[in-house]
């Protein structure tokens, strides 16, 4: 399936016996078995990177599902010297020096995941990845500067432990297996079959260690799966918001349909690419390689997948839409954080990590998944026709502000 070069590590046996059904498990039953799950760092992403020939819109697609314990995010526009850009940051954050995913004015896009089985010294500086991702936005223009600027900062106050993905606008997609000292680089264009997935490990890295195989072989299973050219639909619709497992039988939304809404149908969302600690979801749709005229787009989706709309935003417009920025708490995330709460009706810790399966879709229709799909599609689709006019800055600041109106007014509607 890969070359040496990007052989997948092996699954370790510790994860595989463990794993049962869980559905229809009474709540004593469920406490019991919650204190038994395995334990999955929060800061535990899951991404993957195609080069433009194995995209629909033939330029680069990057998708990250980011878990963090802050499930509250923002988007910022940050009109910085050299380079203008927007990114994905924690509510907190407002003057974006600090983001986890993001692109800029120059068509370079980043964002990151971390990964457990690369180096740390616990006397070094760590967790500085959203600076570093920053400051490479607003000075970097390519791949070849973001090498160079990494070189430049090795050492014990670096603070990284991290696989970066990069791309920019001659169509490269590369990813950086970085630590404190040292790193190592994975072209994504010589890939064999044009595309990498990433988790909580390096390639690079301590064999066995780290974490994230599952989901790991979860994304690969449905990327081999696509019999057609990647894009955005199905990366959303069909990644993004998966709760499917390697090992374990989940019901599908067609075994839901036949499910009454009056009796709960409980599964424990571990291990999976959507989950209780997913705060937020990208996808960063580079240049067209060849065609400098072509813009860069921003798909950022906050919250839980399941449970909210990616909407599109592009530098160019000069701001991001208010539904994605406006508030400690944004509309957009509040908005799924509610939707969040009855699909996950126990806040507990350990609790939250059960999903009530008929609130996503169920026999009488009131389901938020179905509709939610429909509407993913349908701003896809309006997005993709809004890009064929060569808009103004003007038209794409007015465009993602209604984008982003409309999918608020739709998860308000829903639950």
């Amino acid at each position: 399936m890969c070359s040496d070069t990007y052989a997948i590590q092996p699954m370790p046996s510790s994860v595989k016996h463990w794993c049962k059904n869980v559905f229809q498990l009474g709540h004593s039953l469920l406490l019991c078995l919650a204190a038994a799950l395995p334990y999955t760092p929060a800061d535990a992403c899951t991404t993957a990177a195609w080069t433009a020939v194995a995209t629909a819109s033939q330029a680069p697609l990057m998708w990250k599902n980011r878990d963090t314990d802050d499930l509250s995010n923002r988007v910022v526009y940050v009109d910085a010297k050299p380079h203008k850009y927007i990114g994905l940051a924690d509510h907190t954050e407002t003057t974006g020096r600090t983001v986890f995913a993001g692109i800029n004015d120059q068509g370079f896009g980043i964002f990151n995941s971390v990964a457990y089985n690369l180096p740390l010294d616990p006397k070094e500086a760590k967790d500085q990845e959203g600076a570093i991702m920053a400051e490479a936005l607003r000075t970097i223009a390519s791949i070849g500067d973001f090498e160079k600027f990494l070189q430049q900062k090795l050492g014990p106050n670096l603070g990284a432990q991290t696989n970066f993905v990069v791309t920019d606008a001659s169509g490269e997609v590369s990813i950086f297996e970085l630590h404190n000292h040292g790193f190592k680089k994975l072209s994504v264009n010589e890939s064999p079959k044009h595309y990498l997935v990433n988790t909580n490990f390096s390639r690079s890295g301590a064999v066995g260690e780290g974490v994230g195989y599952l989901r790991f072989e979860r994304a690969t299973s449905l990327i081999e799966q696509q019999r057609t050219a990647v894009d955005v639909d199905f990366i959303f619709n069909r990644l993004a918001r998966d709760f499917g497992h390697t090992l374990l039988q989940v019901p599908s939304l067609e075994d839901l349909a036949t499910k009454t809404s009056q009796s709960a149908e409980w599964y424990a969302s571990v291990d999976t690419i959507n989950r209780d600690s997913t705060a937020s979801a990208v996808v960063i749709e580079g240049k067209i390689p060849g065609n400098p005229n072509s813009l860069a787009t921003l798909w950022v989706l906050l919250g839980e997948p399941a449970t909210s709309l990616a909407v599109p935003i592009w530098v160019e417009a000069g701001k991001v839409p208010l539904a994605l920025s406006d508030g400690l708490t944004v509309p957009m995330q509040a908005e799924s954080l509610r939707l969040k709460r009855l699909l996950r009706p126990m806040p507990e810790q350990e609790m939250s990590k059960y999903m009530n399966l008929v609130v996503l879709h169920n026999r009488e229709g009131t389901g938020i998944l179905p509709p939610i799909l429909a509407a993913q599609r349908e701003i896809i689709a309006r997005t993709q026709e809004f890009l064929r006019t060569k808009p103004s800055t003007e038209a794409m600041a007015s465009f993602q502000e209604q984008i982003a109106e409309e999918a608020l007014e739709i998860l308000k509607s829903l639950g």
